[in-house]
């Protein structure tokens, strides 16, 4: 496809999951040739069957329709393009508990070392993940060592034979077909041309704004836009821990302070999960551990929410027992409401309700019941408790733990002395 007279025959998406595969849907979807690569065979044959692997409203009908019409095709192996899009998770490397993670870029080096051999001049490389600051860089810089028969822009600036920038995606979980449309991109290449070529790339789909800037800009704002809402997040997480301390219902009080004209308050809940908000603070504290004070206690607030919601169960399974003598505690049963890290998706990514679900497997002798309307089996580390359907755990439980707040959990009429609501939906 060509825009303003910009050539795109074709474009690699590496790593399909739960950006990569949208991102290569809607270029699919806009009659550009999409080669989609991952390192799962799995992965690869349910999306060349026209089918998805995950949860993620019209992203189905999109797939099955740019399969269908020959657009979209999913390898294990890159393959030449025009442009070439790195979308892979970049995890932390391991640490003691208490120390700061430093975020680990060996899929984005494999991702890189990939599609170096079918690299050549006129490519258009791009970052999407979500990245510490100078990624982009050190990808190029992986590129370069690994091509030295071609030039890029860190050695050759505004001539070089690849262009390479950085374009973190800016989407919510649920909404992505959407805005990936309809968001603003921020986009970073190591030259104003890289930026330039990039913002041509997106154009084929995004209607909203494309901004240019530099790799590092680019890279710091995505981290910026997570750590702001996760320090906002602390700040309400925090408060409802000082309101159960006052006796002082933390919703009555939010709806309270957030009809001033200039206040807007977010909800608690049992901590930060998914992807970008549990995560991507970090990458900017173990950059600058001494400058990110604030940044760094946010993470420590919502990473400790977990650890107070147990306690809270802790205290009602005493106090259940101490109302029924009879009973011990392998006779108490608790159902734990939401699974996922946000509501009404199926992803589990450092979902805070996973961790304190697994946490309780560990130390309750009782039944426990698991409820996740938005997945179809538990995953593996909580094989020891029972998959129940709301209904069922409504009725059997004897203490009930509300951690996320689906739509099939609201609107319900709902009185039990043994109710912990980290929701407020109840």
């Amino acid at each position: 496809m060509k825009v303003n007279n910009v050539s795109f025959e074709s474009i690699s998406v590496i790593g399909l999951g739960y950006i990569g595969l949208p991102t290569a849907a809607m270029f699919a979807s806009h009659k550009v040739k999409v080669i989609g690569v991952d390192v799962n065979k799995n992965t690869v044959d349910t999306i060349n069957r026209g089918e998805i692997h995950i949860v993620e409203p019209e992203l189905d009908v999109l797939v099955q329709k740019a399969v269908a019409d020959g657009y979209l095709k999913a390898t294990l192996r890159p393959e030449p393009a025009e442009a070439f899009l790195i979308a892979v998770p970049t995890p932390f490397k391991s640490c003691d508990e208490g120390k700061i993670p430093e975020p680990d870029l060996k899929f984005i080096e494999s991702a890189a070392l990939a599609i170096a051999p079918v690299l050549k001049k006129g490519d258009l490389v791009i970052l999407e993940s979500t990245s510490p600051v100078g990624a982009t860089e050190k990808m190029a810089q992986w590129l370069a060592e690994a091509r030295p028969d071609i030039s890029f822009p860190q050695n050759k600036g505004e001539s070089s034979d690849i262009r390479i920038a950085h374009c973190p995606e800016r989407v919510l979980p649920g909404q992505v077909v959407r805005e990936l449309v309809d968001n603003d991109r921020v986009i970073g290449g190591l030259t104003p041309k890289c930026s330039e070529l990039a913002v041509e790339l997106y154009k084929i789909f995004v209607k909203a704004d494309c901004i240019m800037t530099n790799s590092r800009t680019a890279e710091m704002a995505k981290l910026t836009e997570n750590s702001c809402r996760d320090v906002q997040i602390a700040f309400a997480n925090e408060l409802s821990v000082i309101c159960d301390e006052l006796n002082i219902d933390v919703w009555e009080l939010i709806s309270l302070a957030n009809r001033h004209p200039r206040i807007n308050i977010l909800q608690p809940g049992p901590g930060v999960g998914g992807h970008c908000i549990a995560v991507d603070p970090w990458f900017i504290v173990s950059k600058t551990p001494k400058l990110a004070q604030l940044i760094h206690t946010a993470r420590k607030v919502n990473d400790e929410k977990p650890e107070w919601v147990i306690n809270k169960v802790k205290i009602a399974i005493a106090d259940f027992l101490q109302e029924n003598p009879d009973k011990t505690a392998k006779d108490v049963t608790i159902a734990c409401y939401g699974l996922a890290f946000k509501p009404d998706i199926d992803d589990l990514r450092e979902s805070p309700a996973l961790r304190i679900t697994e946490k309780i497997a560990e130390f309750h002798s009782g039944k426990i019941l698991g409820v996740e309307p938005n997945i179809l089996k538990l995953p593996e580390s909580l094989a020891i408790i029972e998959f129940s359907t709301f209904k069922n755990a409504i009725k059997q439980a004897d203490i009930h733990l509300m951690l996320v707040d689906h739509k099939e959990f609201k609107g319900f009429e709902f009185s039990n002395d043994f109710t912990i609501d980290t929701k407020g939906i109840w």
